[in-house]
């Protein structure tokens, strides 16, 4: 007789599970009652919807013991259903996450079913409300999930000391998760009666400002995981509190820990997986830590203000990111052995000297993402990258590296985001970046490369998102190649000698001509499994971040996926703007000052009507160019020769600091279900808009005070000349 069914698509990527789900859909389960001996069912990722008979048939399978229906769109339990009088004895493993199922279509079900429960995972549902008093009765209860719904306190908890009464009771519990809830107040200190725990996860609750001392935690002997990420908690213990427990993961994103660097923390030597970034430290690293920690595969510290420096000794952890601090000192060397070598982020720092020692990452090619940017580095970038065959995003972005571009680039053919801005490259493009053909993000601004820029951009990186070529040397025309970039939506060639027309073939850039799906933010994730003793996965994202500099400032913009611009000014373009661009419907922002164009101006270009109050900057100081928003009409006539004209480098760069100038790259590091960024699924457009909305009065002042300076030193040119 069958003993155990698996539909699951567990072992299916999470890109097609989708797809597996329309293949295995599936009706009504009576069938699943004829199989009476069934003790293991497992239908993950199936499309239930229909099976409106789940819950009566699972109830009849007298020998089930374990029961996993993740992520298959159950359908609610009807109050009309029938009663399950043969209630099952013998289930003790029940898994129904990521159904959206409510606390009606659950509960009353669920406390028929069986009260021999040993694992019961109901997270990424609807349940509502206070834990449910019923909970207590499930006393052989180890395991229990209710992570991502919407429970809360009871109406008549004045306080949050009794959120966790009814699961403190349960006696056998070893795993608790309560994350991404509604749950507020304090956090009990009765949870420390649950002295079997191994487990802990409030990450994502509202127990602001609350403290939690050494008397939570004095009874968890056995606790490995701690996850109070998100909660925004204080962790105040006594100086040289040892803690009774050795955790293998510890997860306190956003809590406040410092400012000086915990103590009980370098007690965990058994820890693999430590997150403390944004807890507010400001502090040295203490003396030794890297030799105290050497089972570490992840550590995350990032935004706080932790100073210290390497050791001598070879970094073995995984997974590293230090961004956003005061790290300095040389780049240290990597392990020549580890394989396993992932994610390094170390932007934002002091670090200085060269950056050889990224030649001894070796092992087999594992690195996907290296980010250094916004340091002191110098030299020149070693031509070692043919090592990296698995490298997806690069960013050296913001330091002083010099020379010419290694050609060694050309052989990151997984690359999809490359970032170098802000540096003092010289030379022509390598013509080995034409192999990069997964660019989907290409940022070279901010230096001094020179040479035309190269047709097979156009040809060869056909799914770039992203081009910036702003403030170099480059020069020559446009190569009308780039016109085949379909999924482009930034374009910045601006401050440079480009020369020749515009492109009419602009208007093929069909991100900005249509209303078609496009990339809100450049990411990619990865997930990996760092501790198989204890297992762990972490979950890493890496996405892009704007930067926009506005009123003189940049601002970063995580979610500035959907600014379709085009910016080609401070060049020696020439002739009269494409009709072909009226086309682009979508555009948001366009910017051809400081050019030598001519004509007519083209009128109702994408959304740009939306934008009177900066659009005549935006087209300004080119002579030959007429028509609203440059002037009323195409009377005006040209400055007597022998005037000074007003431009160049100078007004090019007092421009730009109030202007749209380009986008970097950014560095996001988590793990699943926290330490990451909410995205809002409302069009950024919308929000971009809304902020200019708000900020109109200060566009309005900003331009007249620009026009009243110009004005000014328009005048004194013109007397001094005289």
């Amino acid at each position: 007789m069958l003993e155990t069914l698996r539909l699951d698509g567990n072992s299916i990527d999470m890109t097609f599970r989708h797809i597996f789900k329309k293949m295995f859909s599936i009706g009504k389960l009576e069938w699943l009652s004829h199989l009476s001996r069934l003790k293991q069912v497992d239908l993950s990722f199936t499309n239930l919807s229909n099976a409106n008979d789940w819950s009566q048939v699972i109830s009849h399978l007298p020998f089930l013991e374990e029961l996993v229906m993740t992520d298959c769109d159950l359908p609610s339990i009807s109050s009309s259903s029938p009663s399950s009088s043969n209630t099952s004895t013998s289930l003790t493993h029940l898994d129904l996450s990521a159904n959206n199922l409510p606390s009606s279509a659950i509960y009353p079900w669920l406390f028929n079913v069986s009260r021999n429960l040993l694992h019961l995972d109901l997270s990424s549902n609807q349940l509502k409300g206070p834990i449910p008093k019923a909970f207590r009765n499930m006393n052989a209860i180890g395991k229990l999930y209710l992570s991502d719904n919407l429970l809360t306190l009871a109406e008549n908890q004045v306080r949050g000391d009794s959120v966790l009464n009814e699961i403190v009771k349960l006696p056998y519990i070893t795993a608790l998760d309560l994350g991404y809830n509604l749950l507020n107040g304090s956090i009990s200190k009765s949870i420390g009666q649950v002295s079997n725990l191994q487990v802990l996860r409030l990450v994502g609750n509202s127990f602001d400002g609350d403290v939690i001392s050494e008397a939570h935690f004095s009874n968890f002997t056995y606790l490995r995981e701690l996850d109070l990420s998100y909660t925004y908690s204080t962790l105040k213990f006594n100086s040289g509190w040892i803690p009774p427990f050795k955790l293998i993961q510890i997860r306190l994103c956003s809590c406040k820990l410092g400012p000086r660097f915990p103590d009980w923390i370098r007690t965990q030597t058994d820890v693999e997986i430590l997150d403390i970034s944004a807890s507010g430290i400001s502090d040295s690293l203490p003396y030794g830590f890297w030799d105290s920690f050497l089972g570490l595969t992840y550590i995350n510290m990032s935004f706080n203000q932790i100073s210290g420096t390497f050791p001598n000794n070879s970094i073995h952890i995984s997974h590293l990111n230090l961004s956003s601090n005061n790290f300095s000192g040389l780049l240290p060397h990597f392990s020549l052995d580890s394989m396993n070598m992932r994610t390094i982020n170390l932007s934002k720092n002091k670090f200085t000297g060269p950056i050889s020692p990224i030649c001894s990452i070796t092992g087999e090619g594992f690195l996907a993402w290296l980010d250094l940017s916004n340091n002191l580095f110098s030299g020149v970038i070693p031509d070692c990258f043919g090592s990296f065959a698995s490298l997806t995003a690069l960013n050296l972005g913001d330091n002083s590296f010099s020379g010419s571009l290694p050609s060694s680039l050309g052989s990151l053919t997984s690359l999809q985001m490359l970032s170098l801005r802000g540096n003092k490259f010289s030379g022509e493009l390598p013509s080995s970046l034409l192999n990069c053909t997964k660019f989907k993000f290409l940022d070279l601004s901010d230096n001094e490369l020179s040479g035309e820029i190269p047709m097979w951009i156009g040809q060869r990186l056909s799914s770039l998102v992203f081009l910036s070529l702003q403030r170099n040397q480059f020069r020559g025309r446009i190569p009308r190649q780039l016109c085949a970039l379909k999924y482009l939506q930034i374009l910045d060639l601006s401050v440079n000698k480009i020369s020749d027309t515009i492109p009419p073939c602009l208007n093929n850039f069909t991100s900005m001509a249509e209303k078609v799906s496009l990339d809100r933010r450049i990411e990619h994730h990865l997930s990996d499994v760092v501790s198989f003793q204890w297992f762990a996965q972490v979950q890493v994202r890496y996405v892009d971040e704007a930067l926009l500099t506005w009123k003189g400032t940049k601002q970063s913009y995580p979610q500035l996926g959907l600014l379709l611009a085009i910016d080609l000014s401070c060049n020696k373009l020439t002739g009269e703007v494409p009709e072909g661009l009226s086309s682009l419907q979508e555009l948001v922002a366009l910017n051809l000052s400081r050019n030598f164009l001519t004509g007519k101006f083209i009128q109702n270009i994408g959304h740009l009507r939306q934008l009177e109050s900066f659009d005549p900057s935006s087209f300004s100081h080119n002579r030959g160019l007429c028509g609203p928003p440059v002037s009323p009409n195409c009377s005006m006539v040209d400055p007597p020769p022998g005037k000074p004209a007003v431009g160049g480098e100078e007004d090019c760069d007092e421009f730009m600091k109030w202007f749209y100038t380009g986008m970097g790259l950014g560095f996001a590091m988590g793990f699943w279900g926290f330490c990451s960024v909410v995205f809002f699924k409302r069009s950024w457009r919308h929000s971009y808009f809304r902020y200019l909305d708000d900020a109109k009065d200060w566009v309005y002042v900003s331009v007249v005070l620009l026009k009243t300076r110009l004005v000014t030193r328009i005048r004194a040119l013109s007397t001094r000349s005289d």
